[in-house]
C-alpha cells in the first residue's frame, strides 16, 4: 500500500471527512483523492459518501491493504489469492534488494517444510514469508526463528487455543494420544544467504492452519477452525498479532528466548533427537542463547542445533 492510500485510511479512521478536507490535508488534489478512495474501494474496503464526507464501514477480512490497516510494525505487505510458495518468492524479492517485505497468500500449491516436506496449504490459512535483513553472524541466525517461534505462538494464544512450541519448528495443540505429544498446528522455515561471516537476507516462514478444515489437512495436524469448534478466526487480526510481536522479539534476544521458555512444549521431556549420523536419547532441559536444544542424556549434557525432534512416552 503506498504512502498516500495510508494517510487517506488513517484519516478515515478518525471519522468522515470531506473530500476538499482530505485534500488540504494529504497536500494532493480532489481528483487524486477521489482515486486513491476508488482504489481502496477496489482492495475491499468499504468507504461511503455521506454528506458529511467519506465514511470507513469495513475493513477486508484478508489480504495485503487489509492487513498494513492498522498493522503497528514496519512490514509492506505483497499478497497472493494463491502462489507456489511465499518462501520461493520471497527469496527472489531478497534477491532483488527487499527488506522488511512480507509474501503473504491465503493458498500455497507447493508448500514445503523442513528438509523439503511436503506442506499442505489448502485456502484459508495463514501462509507468509518475511524478507529480513539482520545484523547477525550467519551462527546467530537462528535467533530469528526463536523470536518467530515465541511470536506464532503468543499470536496463536490470543484467540484462545493452548500453542506449545515444540523444538525446533512447530506450534503444537498438546494431545497426550498423538505420536508428536500433540497435534501439528504450524511450522516455521527459516532460509538463509550470506558469504564471509556475514548474513545478507534471512527469509522467515510461517505456515499456521488458521481456518482451514480438518478433513483438508493430513491426520497428525490441526487447524484453528478445529480447536476452536467450527468458530472462524479474524486471520487479519491473527497476521498482524504475528508480525508486531516478531518485530519486537527479533531485536531482543533474551526477551524471545524467555518467550520461547515460557511456551515450550519440548523442555521437560524425554526426547529422541534424530541427526545426520547419530541418534540422541535423553531429557531436553534447556535452549541455549541461540536456540539450540540442550540434552542431558544421564552420562552428558548435549548441545544440538538442528535435527528432528520426537517426544518420547514414559516407557519409550
Amino acid at each position: 500500500m503506498n504512502d498516500t492510500r495510508r494517510a487517506v485510511l488513517d484519516a478515515l479512521a478518525d471519522g468522515p471527512i470531506g473530500g476538499p478536507a482530505l485534500a488540504e490535508r494529504l497536500g494532493v488534489s480532489r481528483a487524486a483523492v477521489w482515486k486513491h478512495v476508488e482504489a481502496l474501494r477496489d482492495a475491499g474496503f468499504e468507504i461511503t459518501s455521506a454528506s458529511d464526507g467519506y465514511v470507513l464501514d469495513e475493513v477486508p477480512e484478508f489480504g495485503g491493504p487489509a492487513v498494513e490497516y492498522g498493522l503497528d510494525a514496519p512490514f509492506e505487505i505483497e499478497y497472493h489469492n494463491s502462489i507456489p510458495s511465499t518462501n520461493d518468492r520471497a527469496r527472489a524479492l531478497a534477491a532483488e534488494g527487499a527488506e522488511d517485505d512480507v509474501v503473504l497468500a491465503d493458498e500455497q500449491t507447493g508448500g514445503r517444510g523442513r528438509l523439503d516436506r511436503a506442506w499442505s496449504s489448502p485456502t484459508g490459512g495463514v501462509w507468509l514469508s518475511v524478507v529480513c535483513r539482520p545484523a547477525l553472524a550467519p551462527s546467530r541466525v537462528s535467533l530469528l526463528t526463536v523470536a518467530a517461534s515465541a511470536a506464532a505462538c503468543g499470536a496463536v494464544r490470543e484467540t484462545g487455543i493452548d500453542a506449545r512450541i515444540k523444538w525446533p519448528n512447530d506450534l503444537l495443540v498438546p494431545d497426550p494420544d498423538a505420536a508428536r505429544g500433540g497435534r501439528k498446528l504450524a511450522g516455521l522455515l527459516t532460509e538463509m544467504e550470506g558469504e564471509a561471516g556475514k548474513v545478507s537476507w534471512v527469509v522467515l516462514g510461517l505456515g499456521l492452519n488458521a481456518n482451514v478444515a480438518p478433513d483438508d489437512l493430513p491426520p497428525d495436524a490441526t487447524s484453528l477452525l478445529g480447536e476452536r469448534d467450527g468458530d472462524p478466526v479474524d486471520r487479519r487480526v491473527l497476521t498482524q498479532r504475528f508480525l508486531e510481536r516478531f518485530d519486537a522479539l527479533r531485536t531482543d534476544p533474551d526477551a524471545a528466548r524467555d518467550a520461547w521458555r515460557e511456551h515450550a512444549a519440548t523442555l521437560g521431556q524425554r526426547v529422541r533427537v534424530t541427526l545426520p549420523s547419530e541418534t540422541i536419547v535423553g531429557d531436553a532441559v534447556d535452549v541455549t542463547d541461540v536456540g539450540a536444544l540442550v540434552v542431558d542424556t544421564g552420562s552428558e549434557r548435549r548441545v544440538v542445533h538442528a535435527g528432528d525432534c520426537e517426544h518420547l512416552r514414559p516407557a519409550e
